[in-house]
């Protein structure tokens, strides 16, 4: 028998798993989030029952998935996960709800790409742990209503605006948008997962690789695993100052976090269309990107750092971002 090798992703997400904290303690920031998540989890423990459906919304990277796990570990529940575009037809919808046992939590991520019909159908399951299900076709069609046994659901998205109001009203256990990291819990949440991979990280590098991981935990860790493979490679004993630069300067990771492909961004605003206003749909054609991906993965961080703004006409290259790209903004129009 032949056993094959896991391939690079394989790799990369069981590392991915091992980095994701198993404990409440280990989780780093989002101290408000938390504070509420605990007495949610507290009075559901006292009551013996499930924590009340919640909603966690925000950019990508910053932990919605785990804190889902987190709170299955602590309430001691499986966890079952999937996502909005999986989950195309009522019957899918109806296959998971119908197969989880007694306090067992759904968790649904990119909850807004559900369709408009599985939507209608998980509102009386929220609210009364019920679902109903059409048997047949035409005139002998009938509806059956099926019990739920009690269960939480926990839902994410990283476009908000996109959830309809009545689905959102529904989250009975709270609403709460996660924020980007600050520096120093950037340069903790490093440090352990350093101490995981078993690899040693100098102070200097710590610091380099927080500063430039768009204050976000999944990318500080991709960086931090890329400076593991380049001390590695070139047998240095630490990931160093001098190995973290020599890292993300072959990555094209600049002092800011921007990439290649945000600043192709910035560039195609500034050359193409002077600095903007400009449609993002516009935008995108002429980046050779996805209007979805600049607003998703993109402009999250760009607006942060401020260097574009969104206004009613179109998207707008700061004066910061001109600077940034080391080219000249226009002359403000003299009134």
């Amino acid at each position: 028998m032949t056993i094959s090798k896991p391939s690079q992703q394989q790799e990369d997400r069981s590392i991915d798993s091992a980095l994701r904290p198993n404990l409440w303690k280990e989780y780093i920031g989002q101290d408000a989030i938390k504070e509420n998540i605990a007495l949610l989890i507290r009075a559901a423990q006292e009551r013996k029952e499930p924590v009340e459906h919640v909603f966690f919304h925000g950019p990508p990277g910053l932990g919605k998935t785990t804190l889902a796990h987190l709170i299955a570990h602590e309430m001691n529940a499986q966890i079952k996960t999937t996502s909005g575009p999986a989950i195309e037809r009522v019957g899918d919808l109806a296959s998971l709800l119908t197969n989880l046992s007694s306090h067992d939590i759904l968790f649904i991520d990119e909850i807004h790409r559900l369709n408009k019909t599985v939507e209608e159908v998980l509102y009386p399951a929220l609210e009364n742990r019920t679902i109903d299900i059409i048997i047949g076709k035409g005139p002998g069609a009938r509806s059956i209503q099926l019990e739920l046994p009690p269960f939480t659901l926990i839902a994410a998205t990283t476009r908000v605006s996109l959830l309809s109001s009545p689905l959102r009203s529904r989250f009975s256990g709270g609403t709460f948008r996660l924020q980007y990291y600050t520096e120093e819990e950037i340069q903790k949440i490093i440090h352990r997962s350093a101490r995981i991979l078993s690899v040693t990280l100098d102070d200097d590098a710590s610091r380099i690789i927080a500063g430039r991981a768009r204050a976000t935990p999944r990318v500080a860790n991709r960086l931090l695993k890329r400076c593991r493979d380049y001390a590695q490679v070139h047998g240095f004993p630490s990931i160093s100052k001098e190995v973290a630069d020599n890292t993300l300067r072959m990555l094209g990771v600049d002092e800011k976090g921007l990439e290649d492909a945000d600043r192709r961004v910035l560039a195609v605003l500034i050359e193409k269309f002077g600095g903007g206003p400009v449609g993002v749909q516009t935008l995108a054609a002429a980046s050779s990107e996805e209007a979805a991906t600049i607003e998703e993965v993109y402009e999250p961080y760009l607006l942060r750092l401020g260097f574009i703004e969104r206004t009613p006409r179109g998207r707008l290259a700061t004066e910061a971002a001109w600077n940034h790209l080391k080219k000249n903004p226009p002359q403000k129009t003299l009134l």
